[in-house]
């Protein structure tokens, strides 16, 4: 097997990049997982000299509440651990983007442009999170050009030798490329520069491919050996197929005789089992006709004693016939009648038992409406409950021994002659007073139940209107919480709005910083030219002094006036001075002020439209309560 480029998969190769915004599952928030890894970053920039290459100088807050240059030099640098020939030309928010897409950074789409221009404060975690990860994939880039991961690889399974030879290739020619002068536009000479490149990476893959091609020669020969074993061994195949077809029959032929040496055998168990059986029939039956015959002559011998002729034994089976008919036909009889008073004892059960149930349904009633017990406040001190006395349970036994006498114990009779009386199941008048007691009752109850009905329409109509009421409330309801929520968007927006603002004056007040501290430098060094110059012009005023003390006698007016426009310069001059250094500090202590105000009229806006928020929802949460305490009010009237 090869180890060309093409010919194996790639041990770094990564999946395509997809469309949905992927969830950081570091704990980018923890103060202590961000301890760890500013620390870790802080560390490796040390270790390779940051600030002496990058010359900028990181403190201990570049890693907790970093400026806008430490994140952006923090970039540069680890970029450069990973690409050194690259070079940056444009702004950070331009050059950031391509290269985390280049780098195929997991987490790209959670970056914004407007989060690159104002780098720290709450979206600090994040950044952090790119330099770490950009931390380690230089040490894994460093790890990887000195083979530390090759015995990792050959482990798992992954030839990297030929991932390696490519990217000795690849960076040797780019380092090769980026040589070369801008105007040299000679596709031979470029040809020709990394022709060597080439030549070593083909002979670096003909040596990795050397131990594959003597294996390679080794197999062919193997394989050639046995294909020469093969085609002896197929000389000899019409035979072997012969002796093959004759050994299938064979095989056929004996699992048809053992097949069929099982049936015989099967067979032959059969009959003997058959044998043995009719054998032993044959010994019962001689047994039993032996002792029939024994039987017939004992007989034979008792009839000659006794003077039996054969008319009289006729007689007698003749008679014994008959009687045997007439039993039979009584017992049909009796059969019948069993059968008739089964019949009636079934009905006078199923009677009786319809009799309790209706019984227990009517105390069942009576309980529901209030009439039983006595001291229901239906009964009316009267007593509704109904009891059936019947005797205890049924003896169908002696009945069945003999049908023309009854047990006292009989459940479906009164006594032994006699059934039951209605007077005799129920101690109550059914027919009488309390049937005239419940009609009356009954009257009652209806009055009663149209007045409820009267007062459940009225409690209807009540509920309907508090339904309605609490729909319209309900609604009301709705619309606030839309109102809220739309509030809630609203706030939203506005707070991000000034986030986003405040972000920026802390970029503009940072810029107006520098600005300020770079016209403090001016106006201390024009404050010191203009010493200077008052230093020159004093020295100049004393030198004419004395040039005029010295030819006062010789030119006094000249000298005079000479002395007043020199005066009068100096003072113009020092008048100009105080008064471009006055407007300057105005001009500065102006903007100092305007940037304060904007500050405080931004605090104060936000102040406001959070108070106004908590009122709104305040308002709508003490009306929605006082509109429940009086639908409960209304309810409860």
């Amino acid at each position: 097997m090869g180890l060309g480029p093409a010919s194996h998969h790639s041990f770094f190769a990564t999946a395509p990049p997809t469309n949905a915004i992927p969830q950081d599952p570091r704990r980018l928030k923890d103060p202590a997982t961000r301890a760890q890894m500013g620390q870790e970053v802080m560390e490796f920039l040390v270790q390779r000299n940051f600030e002496l290459e990058m010359k900028h100088t990181l403190t201990h807050k570049s890693m907790s509440s970093p400026i806008q240059k430490d994140f952006n030099m923090a970039f540069q640098f680890l970029y450069h651990c990973i690409d050194p020939a690259y070079r940056f030309q444009k702004t950070i928010d331009a050059e950031v983007p391509p290269l985390l897409k280049q780098m195929r950074y997991p987490f790209e789409k959670n970056i914004s442009k407007s989060q690159l221009v104002a780098v720290g404060g709450n979206n600090w975690s994040t950044f952090l999170g790119l330099l770490h990860w950009m931390m380690q994939l230089a040490k894994m880039m460093e790890h990887y050009s000195i083979g530390t991961y090759d015995d990792a690889c050959a482990e798992a399974g992954y030839d990297t030798a030929a991932d390696r030879i490519t990217f000795e290739f690849l960076s040797d020619a780019y380092r090769t490329w980026l040589s070369v002068e801008d105007d040299e536009e000679d596709e031979e000479e470029a040809q020709k520069l990394i022709q060597p490149h080439v030549e070593a990476m083909a002979a670096k893959f003909e040596q990795a491919n050397q131990h594959n091609l003597e294996q390679v020669r080794l197999l062919e020969a193997e394989g050639k050996a046995l294909e020469d074993q093969i085609e002896e061994l197929s000389k000899s195949a019409p035979r072997l197929a012969k002796l093959d077809e004759q050994i299938k029959v064979l095989e056929d032929d004996r699992e048809k005789f053992e097949a069929y040496n099982s049936t015989l055998v099967a067979k032959v168990d059969k009959y003997e089992h058959r044998t043995k059986v009719l054998e032993e029939e044959i010994v019962r039956v001689e047994q039993e006709l032996a002792e029939a015959e024994e039987d017939r002559r004992n007989l034979q011998d008792m009839v000659d004693q006794q003077g039996i002729t054969v008319q009289d034994i006729d007689r007698m089976n003749t008679e014994r016939k008959r009687l045997q008919a007439g039993v039979e036909s009584t017992a049909i009889r009796l059969e019948e009648c069993r059968e008739i008073v089964h019949g009636k004892e079934s009905d006078a059960g199923q009677k009786l038992a319809a009799l309790e149930e209706a019984v227990s349904r009517y105390n069942s009633l009576g309980y529901q409406i209030g009439i039983i017990p006595s001291e229901a406040p239906n009964a009316h001190g009267q007593r509704y409950e109904m009891m059936l006395t019947v005797n205890q349970g049924p003896d169908f036994g002696n009945s069945q021994m003999n049908s023309s006498q009854a047990s006292d114990s009989d459940r479906l009779l009164a006594d032994s002659s006699n059934g039951y009386q209605p007077h005799h199941l129920l101690n109550l008048d059914l027919r009488g007073s309390v049937k005239n007691n419940i009609v009356s009752l009954r009257k009652e109850i209806s009055e009663r139940r149209s007045t409820a009905l009267e007062q459940d329409m009225n409690n209807h109509d009540l509920l309907d209107k508090i339904k309605e009421a609490i729909d319209d409330k309900q609604a009301e309801v709705e619309t606030l919480g839309h109102r809220v929520r739309a509030a809630e968007e609203e706030f939203e927006k506005t707070k991000e709005i000034t986030n986003a603002q405040k972000m920026a004056s802390d970029t503009q007040i940072e810029k107006m910083e520098k600005e300020l501290a770079r016209m403090r430098a001016n106006l201390t060094e024009s404050v010191q030219l203009m010493e200077q110059r008052e230093m020159n012009t004093n020295l100049e005023y004393v030198f004419l002094r004395t040039v005029f003390l010295r030819t006062l006698d010789d030119r006094p007016a000249n000298l005079f006036s000479r002395y007043e426009q020199l005066t009068v310069r100096s003072n113009a001059l020092r008048e100009e001075l105080h008064t471009e250094l006055e407007r300057m500090l105005n001009d500065i202590i102006k903007f100092k002020v305007h940037v304060q105000s904007s500050l405080e009229g931004y605090e104060e806006f936000v102040a406001q439209e959070v108070e106004a928020e908590c009122e709104e929802q305040e308002a709508a949460e003490a009306a929605e309560a006082a509109e429940m305490a009086e639908l409960q009010d209304g309810m409860e009237e």
